[in-house]
């Protein structure tokens, strides 16, 4: 009775591991015979081999092999393999029943009974196909990739080990640095930089930041096999594994010589051009500047040579006089102008009374412009005073009403006209809130275009011809209006005309810390004659400077170089005061004052410039600007007689 229950426990349990295997649809589970013939199969080895139990028991296992494996003999010696060692494995292709290939993973197990005699094999095959494809894809891609790489020949592409050392070396790493992977391989990525790079250790670094930011990117010079120079951009990128740790670097390196030398050439090529356009708006300027003073110089020369004839013949010549200095006014004014394009000029700003001061050019601007264009004027009987320096006031005017007749062909008419304006804020572009004084100058001229109007204030922009203007007027005008607070806005219209405004503050100070511009004559300065020691390296400038000073009662001693005013200083001719100029050969005014002051501190100093700069003057020395009229010097010099410490 034990006996027989055993043998159903047995039969239940084997009943048990039947269901469960044929359960299993993943895996093709079945038994071979010592011969190699199936003896079970389950719903597994149904799916993905083709095969009914019906169809496939008693049929030998080697009709799933592909003929070449069993050409081979391999169905023979994996049951050998299994015998004898207990187990095969392998993977490789195996035949369905409609003759489709698909990629196994087989693992057959010998059977043995309790005396250890074979009995036959269990075999577990596995469709692995798609891992196969994955693995072919990955495969074909690497490959390809590997071609791609060494395909590459305009870049150096290669692999680091965490170290620096080169791991890997493509075509275009052979072709830009001359090495073939034998040779490099192995070693380390520094010999390709230079030995100022090595010793600035920069190999190190860049592989420290590419570890540390992840990338690396640079460019400089590398070096060839052969000891030759490149010009090179470099990338270098840090490989981590999933884990975060450093396993390598990519490094991409390009020879980028040849594009390096045309972005020199052309920046040379670009400053060669700025240096042409410089010298074209110098040559412009010169010509401008040119065209300007001949004709101030014709007025000057023209008044003084009829003024010598009538002076010969008895006659009046005050008013011929009178042009003539009018004329060196004007140069001397063009003169600052130049000198305010170069250096920021300081202002004298005062409280200008813009109709005193029209009236009072009225005559110079009618004269100007000729016979052929009518000026009318036209402005409120009460304006208040306007808050601007009235030297470059008259300059800016008589530039814009000059432009105006340059503007008008036949004949027409210029108009000045001033007003008072309350301004709000952001109703005229450029000015803030407050109260102005619009001064303007409109012409019946051709007016500009869009274009012509955009570039009239830029510097050395004219749309005159060669050599008839600088190109500077309007840029003057409108520094100064922005200097004293207001602007310069201009409107035009093609074939209708221009209109010139200048906004001008109001001047709102108390009378008295404001002086107004008026046409009386300037307040005398207490005179004491004196020495005077003038020095200047132009003769003509020299004898009249000596002129004017004696005519104004002063004894003086002369001298056309530093030198030779220290050689008189040191035969014991002691001045009160010396005026010099400054720009002169081997030693300047300044540096003549300097040595003044060392030598002989007691004596004053005035330095005669027409620079718009100099060095400090210090305690004892004033500045004079050039050119200047017998009035001027005799202020300065009465100034420095009378107090010595004004600059």
């Amino acid at each position: 009775m034990t006996a027989y229950v055993s043998v159903l426990q047995s039969k239940a349990l084997d009943d048990r591991y039947r269901v469960l295997v044929d359960a299993i649809t993943d895996y093709a589970i079945y038994m071979l015979d010592i011969t190699g013939h199936v003896s079970s199969w389950n719903s597994g080895a149904n799916r993905f081999k083709g095969y009914t139990e019906a169809e496939i028991l008693g049929e030998h296992f080697s009709r799933f092999y592909t003929p070449e494996d069993r050409e081979a003999g391999m169905p023979q010696r994996a049951l050998s393999v299994a015998a004898t060692e207990g187990r095969f494995e392998a993977e490789g292709w195996r035949v369905r029943k409609d003759g489709t290939r698909f990629w196994a993973h087989v693992v057959i197990d010998a059977i043995r009974d309790q005396d250890g005699q074979l009995v036959g094999f269990a075999k577990i095959t596995r469709d692995l196909s798609e891992r196969k494809i994955a693995e072919e894809a990955l495969m074909r891609s690497e490959e390809q990739f590997r071609m791609l790489v060494q395909g590459v020949t305009d870049y150096a592409i290669y692999m680091l080990d965490p170290r620096g050392c080169v791991a890997s070396w493509n075509q275009g790493a052979e072709r830009i640095k001359g090495y073939n992977p034998e040779e490099i391989i192995g070693e380390h990525f520094s010999r390709f930089y230079t030995a100022e790079d090595k010793d600035d250790g920069l190999p190190g670094k860049a592989l420290e930041i590419a570890a540390r930011a992840g990338r690396f990117e640079k460019e400089g010079w590398r070096v060839r096999k052969d000891g030759s120079r490149f010009w090179a951009n470099v990338i270098i990128d840090a490989i981590k594994a999933e884990d975060g740790s450093l396993i390598g670097y990519a490094k991409v390196t390009r020879d980028i010589t040849e594009k390096r030398e045309v972005q020199l050439a052309l920046e040379r090529a670009q400053l060669d051009l700025f240096q042409s356009q410089k010298m074209e708006a110098v040559g412009q300027l010169v010509g401008g500047v040119a065209h300007d003073f001949n004709n101030l110089l014709m007025a000057v020369l023209g008044s003084l040579e009829i003024a010598r004839k009538r002076a010969l013949a008895g006659e009046n010549v005050v008013d011929l006089i009178d042009h003539a200095v009018q004329g060196a006014k004007r140069g001397a004014s063009l003169t600052q102008r130049l000198l305010a394009f170069s250096r920021k000029q300081e202002l004298a700003l005062e409280a200008v009374d813009i109709p005193r001061l029209i009236n009072g050019m009225a005559e110079l601007l009618q004269r100007t412009i000729g016979p052929t264009v009518e000026l009318t004027t036209s402005y409120p009987l009460v304006l208040p005073n306007a808050l601007s320096d009235p030297n470059q006031l008259e300059s800016a005017l008589l530039n814009l009403v000059v432009n105006a007749r340059d503007a008008i062909t036949d004949g027409g008419l210029i108009k000045i006209e001033a007003r008072r304006k309350i301004v709000r804020d952001g109703e005229v572009a450029g000015l803030g809130a407050g109260d102005y004084i619009c001064l303007s100058v409109s012409d019946e001229g051709e007016g500009m275009d869009a274009a012509t109007l955009e570039g009239a204030t830029t510097p050395f922009f004219t749309t005159k011809g060669v050599g008839k203007g600088t190109g500077l007027g309007l840029s003057m005008v409108q520094g100064l209006m922005a200097q004293s607070g207001g602007c310069l806005r201009l409107k035009s219209q093609k074939g209708v005309g221009t209109t010139a405004e200048l906004w001008l503050l109001v001047a709102t100070a108390a009378p008295e810390s404001i002086p107004v511009k008026t046409s009386e004559p300037a307040v005398e300065v207490a005179d004491r004659k004196v020495s005077v020691l003038t020095v200047d390296d132009d003769a003509l400038v020299l004898m009249n400077t000596v002129i004017m000073l004696e005519d104004l009662g002063h004894t003086v001693l002369s001298a056309n170089s530093a030198q030779g005013a220290l050689d008189i200083l040191e035969h014991g001719t002691l001045p009160d005061v010396i005026i010099t100029d400054h720009a002169m050969p081997h030693i300047t005014g300044a540096e003549l004052a300097k040595k003044v002051r060392l030598l002989y501190p007691e004596i004053k100093i005035i330095i005669a410039s027409g620079y718009a700069e100099l060095p400090e003057p210090g305690t004892m020395m004033r500045r004079l600007q050039k050119p200047f009229s017998q009035q001027q010097l005799r202020e300065a010099l009465s100034a420095a007689v009378a107090t010595g410490t004004k600059r």
